[in-house]
């Protein structure tokens, strides 16, 4: 009740006081929701009419004392002023027994007329409909008496008055001088008034519309979101133009029931349970006719609105009010309604939940499909909660241990190691013979996670059973498991059968399978016979068909690979942003690690180093380095890589100095970090240890089967060791054997070979490999090997004494690496230009268009490197006579005769652009 409202209410009360002081007896029943500031009016009008010169006698009627003989009645007269003797006499009225009660009522109503009489008095009587029936019964024999007395009664009532308390009520609605005062919940914009005077002008109109929907207009509701409104922003917890409901507007709501009649507590909790449904009086044993008028009632104070609370916070504080047993049991009781009026099985599956293990037929598969439902939605915590229930109640062992499969699946979107605790109960499942063949191999593919090699092992021998390959599904994922394994741990392949083709009249396996076996077949083919663009497109077209969650874990990453491992990062980096997106929105932290994990990978070979650092830091944050088990290789791997390409040796030495597993080395996990680790101590000048890490991870390929460049270019790696070393014909015989298993299919692992390649050849020769280095290189998309094989030309150029070029091309080098944060490369470039702090980078592209066009800048770039007319006409896919014809301009408007003058006139064209 806003001020303005409660003033209006005061001067009608005050104006009917003034009537009875007259002689004009009056009778008001002031009414309204619980917690309208009834009391408060009431309580003001009895200060007013004592100002008035009446006598107020008040009292407050309580669901306690409802069956206390005359207790209201009591309160009235033994507040009055009185000598003493009197007051003895009322105590011994009050104290009647049941025969003397109807004559003691008759003297106590006499003795208030008596009064009146001397003293105009205000009878106040608050919360009427609790009052008992003695009480009830004198104060009907009082109002048929006080027209012509100087009494004014006024009751406040609210919720729903007893039958007798209701009888009263409708013979006092028969009187003459009876008037009624209905107290509203606070409008729009009194509740704006309200948050104006508390919040301030600007922050009250933002946030009185929030305010009155939360609160229903309640009085009581809209102070005590405004309490902890204002707490919240005394905590600077408050979010900029949002409301924010505090704890203190759960407690109001409780408050607010309580107040009210004793049902509509009870009615509330059931509400909070299962929302304002027809089957509420159900869930509570209630007729449905006290049910609806109790949910009219609460709905009249502002707690409820159509379909339930109006804020979660007071559902939250509801619920929790509840006795824990009784609340389980009402969720149980819901739960069971919900099914048996076949209502949705995630809604079943959340009383479920609440209540605890219950022992009905039909709860496991109501577990089974809320979480089918939950995991195709993105609510992976909530399957995982549903499949946990399920398998505490569920007694059939296979279904148990399929049950417990899925769950392990759940667990393992979210990080992969929580579902450790499983493991030893599924290998006792398929011993048991309660877990199916595929089950099975997914038990064996946490285990090879894990590092638990023998287990694995163990798991996988059993799995060759005869009968379980006349099954089609499980000859389909026997048929993907062999390139999976192939392709991540290549020692275990021995251990899963060859799986025949099953003939066509067989049925075919799903659609997850079928795509498991391309997306696996597609990385095999890329890390046995090197990359094509047929499996590329075919890794392109798996990942373009549908969704993480349809594909799975396995197909994302062995597409996504294939186009990595296949020298197409480029063209995977977006598949792989789309898919952490999605991993994201999905609720899917382990599976947003994984992915991560990849884009870290795919960033090394652009080239991009502050971009591989971040995503593989990333990846630890979300599942913590203990966690990640055997994968955690590839992971370090990355992040290693970058820290020591980025100079920071002593973060590199912190990677290495985490423990790793030692099963990793049995793992594809395992190349990776012997091979940043290699680079890493070739960094640190420890050859030796480098060339061995090198050539163990080449000796590993070599016996999987899996030894292309495209994986892990172990070669150029171990040359470059051996070049430090003196072994230059050993070196060459290496990247030699690099180069033939490269070509144009892998792009960047022969540039990087053609780099290191100019090394054992003489000075002269060296330009012409690091131009076609460089060249395939910036095809390749790889922007740090590309800065390394600048970095090298220039180096060559400058021992030349062709020191216009050198300086050119050092600056594209410089530029290259300083994007890359490469400072071991820019130190050296600067070392060797004798460079004192930073240089001058190369402009963007597009920086000199107001002298030269883009042909001609690129044709003029291509000739200053060195490059023949011809060669540049090949690259750009141009005639010789176009080129001509742009160099011819490109000269013009440089102002130079020759060839030999491009060089400094482009880096002149850079420093001034």
């Amino acid at each position: 009740m806003s001020l303005v409202e409660r003033d209006e209410h005061l001067t009608f009360l005050t104006g009917l006081l003034v009537e009875a002081v007259e002689g004009k007896g009056r009778i008001a029943v002031v009414s309204g929701p619980a917690a309208t500031g009834k009391s408060a009016l009431l309580d003001e009008f009895a200060e007013r009419a004592h100002e008035a010169g009446a006598l107020p006698l008040t009292a407050i009627g309580a669901t306690e004392e409802t069956h206390l003989p005359l207790g209201v009645m009591g309160q009235l007269l033994l507040g009055a002023p009185m000598p003493a003797e009197r007051r003895a006499a009322v105590r011994g009225l009050l104290a009647a027994g049941e025969d003397g009660r109807r004559t003691a009522a008759q003297e106590l109503t006499a003795l208030l007329l008596e009064l009146a009489e001397r003293q105009p008095l205000a009878l106040v009587v608050d919360d009427v409909q609790h009052a008992d029936d003695d009480s009830l019964a004198c104060l009907s024999y009082l109002t048929r008496r006080l027209r012509s007395s100087g009494i004014m009664a006024v009751f406040g009532r609210a919720g729903r008055p007893t039958t007798r308390a209701v009888e009263f009520l409708l013979e006092l609605l028969r009187r003459p001088n009876h008037h009624n005062l209905v107290l509203p919940l606070l409008s729009p914009g009194a509740v704006g008034q309200l948050t104006a005077e508390r919040l301030g002008g600007p922050a009250g109109e933002r946030l009185a519309a929030a305010c009155h929907r939360v609160s229903g207009g309640n009085p009581l509701l809209v102070n005590s979101l405004l309490d902890g409104h204002l707490a919240a922003v005394r905590a600077a917890t408050a979010v900029e133009g949002e409301l924010t409901v505090g704890d203190s507007y759960g407690q109001a709501v409780l408050d607010l029931l309580r107040r009210g009649d004793p049902g509509l507590l009870p009615l509330a909790q059931g509400v909070a349970v299962l929302g304002a449904s027809g089957a509420v009086d159900r869930l509570l044993g209630l007729d449905g006719a006290k049910v609806a008028r109790g949910l009219r009632e609460l709905e009249a104070s502002g707690v409820l609105t159509t379909g339930g609370f109006r804020h979660e916070v007071a559902r939250s504080a509801v619920l929790l009010d509840v006795e824990a047993e009784r609340r389980a049991e009402l969720h149980r009781r819901a739960a069971a309604l919900l099914h048996a009026g076949g209502a949705a099985a995630a809604a079943i599956a959340e009383h479920l939940l609440a209540a605890g293990p219950v022992e009905e037929p039909w709860v496991v598969p109501v577990l089974e499909e809320a979480a089918t439902l939950a995991l195709a939605e993105g609510r992976v915590g909530s399957a995982v909660e549903y499949l946990r229930l399920a398998c505490r109640v569920c007694e059939d062992g296979p279904r148990l241990a399929r049950i417990r499969t899925a769950l392990v699946r759940a667990e393992w979107r979210i990080n992969p190691s929580a579902p450790t605790p499983h493991l030893a109960e599924l290998t006792d499942a398929l011993h048991r013979g309660h877990l199916r063949p595929s089950d099975g191999l997914v038990l064996a593919k946490a285990l090879l996670w894990h590092g638990r090699f023998e287990d694995a092992r163990d798991v996988l021998t059993e799995l060759q059973l005869e009968s379980e390959l006349h099954d089609p599904e499980t000859a389909a994922e026997l048929r993907t498991t062999r390139p999976w394994l192939r392709c991540w741990y290549a020692p275990f392949l021995d251990y899963v059968p060859e799986a025949e083709e099953p003939p066509r009249s067989r049925a075919l396996p799903s659609t997850a399978v079928s795509w498991r076996l391309e997306a696996a077949t597609a990385l095999d083919s890329v890390l046995s016979q090197g990359p094509s663009e047929q499996v590329v497109a075919e890794a392109e077209r798996i990942l373009r068909s549908s969704r993480l969650d349809e594909m799975g874990m396995d197909t994302v990453e062995s597409a996504l690979l294939a186009l990595t491992y296949g020298d197409r990062a480029g063209r995977a980096a977006p598949w792989c942003d789309g898919l952490i997106e999605e991993a994201i929105s999905r609720q899917s932290p382990g599976r947003r690690a994984r992915l991560a994990t990849i884009r870290a990978e795919i960033s090394i070979r652009q080239g991009d180093l502050p971009g591989a650092e971040l995503h593989a830091r990333q990846a630890l944050e979300i599942v913590p380095a203990g966690s990640w088990g055997v994968a955690v290789g590839a992971l370090l791997a990355s992040l290693l890589t970058a820290l020591t390409a980025m100079g920071r040796y002593d973060e590199a030495a912190d990677q290495l100095n985490l423990p790793v597993p030692e099963a990793m080395l049995q793992s594809r996990y395992g190349l990776h970090y012997l091979q940043a680790r290699g680079q890493y101590e070739l960094s640190s000048g420890h050859l030796d240890a480098a060339l061995s890490d090198f050539l163990a991870c080449g000796d590993l390929m070599g016996r999987w089967g899996l030894d292309v460049p495209g994986l892990v270019a172990w070669r150029g790696d171990a040359a470059e060791a051996m070049i430090q070393l003196g072994d230059q014909d050993e070196a060459r015989r290496l990247l030699e054997e690099q180069l033939g298993m490269s070509g144009p299919a892998a792009p960047r692992a022969w540039g990087m070979a053609m780099r290191q390649l100019a090394a054992t050849y003489e000075l002269r020769q060296r330009p012409a490999l690091l131009r076609k280095s460089a060249d395939i290189l910036q095809e390749a998309g790889d922007r740090y090997e590309l800065a390394r094989a600048l970095s090298d030309l220039a180096r060559a150029y400058h021992d030349l004494g062709e020191l216009r070029r050198a300086r050119l091309t050092a600056r594209r080098a410089w530029t290259l690496a300083t994007k890359c944060q490469a400072q071991p490369l820019t130190r050296l470039l600067g070392a060797k230009f004798d460079w004192n702090g930073a240089e001058p980078t190369l402009q963007e592209p597009g920086a000199a268009d107001g002298i030269l066009s883009d042909a001609e800048r690129r044709v003029a770039e291509l000739a200053a490197h060195g490059y023949t007319n011809r060669e540049i006409a090949k690259r750009l896919y141009v005639t010789v006579s176009t080129v001509e014809q742009h160099l011819t301009r490109a000269y013009r408007k440089l102002h130079v005769t020759s060839r030999a003058d491009l060089p400094t006139a482009m880096a002149s064209l850079v420093r001034t652009g």
